[in-house]
């Protein structure tokens, strides 16, 4: 009876072991998928985009409150496009014709967006006694994410690299949802702290360059889109 009750008593003491030592595994775990998501999102904003000098050109015009709502609204984006790519969404933009019809729409709005800025530009005239600090929070967000949404090729530039993630890990889908979770929260750092480096400079900078600033931006996003739907009929030819 005794010797029962003392096996009973190491075999609860080894399982009880076996689940701790388990439990250390997947945290350890987690954590270098966390990480491993987090450093690879951050590296890769390093290739700053039209959206990137748009939130930028925000807060140099508004607010910086207009700034962070602004990448807000794009991390929001990210988020929606990362758990379409996890889900497998993202591969039915890898057809070609898919692909290209998505790639001059997006293109298109590049154009628009900038022209907007240029023609706000034009109408209202280099000054430098323009007020450069009006707040419109509802339209920052707005603006951004429709101008970040309306590039679904984003699914297919997220499915390349959760692919080649999983298979280079041996993701599962939680482990992808993790790695995704932390590759997102690299836009909201990023984006979020160079909105606020942005606009502590603005105070040091004049407002004419300000505003020189934000044409060259209309322009830079008018010149992307240009070449991008070239790009496209070059490929289709």
């Amino acid at each position: 009876m005794v010797e029962s009750l003392l096996s009973l008593f190491r075999r609860r003491r080894s399982w009880c072991e076996r689940k701790k030592r388990s439990g250390r595994i997947n945290v350890n775990n987690s954590f270098k998928i966390f990480k491993n998501g987090l450093l690879t999102g951050l590296f890769l904003q390093l290739a700053i985009g039209p959206v990137f000098f748009f939130i930028i050109n925000l807060a140099l015009q508004r607010t910086i409150w207009d700034g962070l709502i602004a990448v807000l609204a794009v991390t929001l984006v990210d988020y929606f496009y990362i758990t379409l790519s996890i889900v497998g969404i993202g591969k039915l933009l890898e057809k070609k014709k898919t692909k290209n019809v998505f790639g001059i729409i997006s293109s298109l709005v590049l154009i628009i967006f900038g022209a907007v800025i240029i023609k706000g530009m034009v109408n209202s005239g280099l000054s430098a006694t323009a007020d450069i600090n009006s707040i419109n929070l509802l339209s920052s967000f707005l603006s951004v994410f429709i101008f970040a949404i309306s590039n679904p090729m984003t699914i297919a530039w997220f499915t390349g690299i959760f692919t080649a993630k999983a298979v280079e890990y041996n993701y599962k889908k939680r482990g992808l949802y993790l790695f995704g979770f932390s590759f997102g929260l690299s836009t909201l750092i990023f984006m979020g702290t160079s909105v606020i480096l942005f606009s502590l400079l603005k105070e040091t900078v004049p407002i004419i360059l300000v505003q020189i600033l934000n044409l060259i931006v209309g322009f830079v996003l008018v010149g992307y889109g240009i070449i991008s739907i070239i790009k496209i009929l070059k490929q289709k030819n």
